[in-house]
């Protein structure tokens, strides 16, 4: 089983960026830790960040043929990437929505996620830890569904 993890704008600075918002796990570090758990779960990742939202529209339309299921931290793509809200879509895989902050304790246009409702599932609030209970969950989801 292959799972797409995708990165939205600004994520490639964790570590750096606002660390009492966003924690100091740089992003690699939280790769790491997901391809980790992903060997002890027997799934393979396929990483993808970028600031373009076409950029990540275009991984989805390349990669998510041959994969069975998506985690996404759309950053600020969030409030208002409705062009990459339809490529998830059109992946026809689940979408599991991420957050290291808890995004409904924050500012009022921060609250709102265009991707939430066509997610199967959305992680906020848990810092990198997030990334793992969303891979544990996408990963129980699907082989669920697969069983007779």
């Amino acid at each position: 089983m292959k799972l797409l993890v995708v990165q939205g704008p600004n994520l490639n600075l964790l570590g750096r960026r606002d660390p009492s918002v966003y924690g100091t796990m740089t992003l690699e570090a939280i790769h790491e830790r997901l391809r980790d758990r992903a060997r002890h779960l027997g799934v393979e990742l396929a990483f993808f960040q970028s600031n373009l939202e076409g950029a990540l529209i275009d991984f989805l339309q390349r990669d998510a043929p041959q994969a069975a299921g998506v985690i996404i931290n759309p950053g600020a793509l969030t409030h208002y990437g409705l062009s990459l809200r339809e490529a998830l879509v059109d992946t026809g895989l689940p979408v599991v929505e991420v957050h290291l902050s808890n995004i409904h304790a924050r500012e009022a246009w921060r609250q709102r996620s265009v991707v939430a409702p066509i997610a199967v599932a959305q992680v906020s609030g848990m810092g990198w830890r997030g990334y793992l209970a969303a891979l544990d969950f996408l990963v129980d989801r699907i082989k669920e569904e697969a069983a007779p």
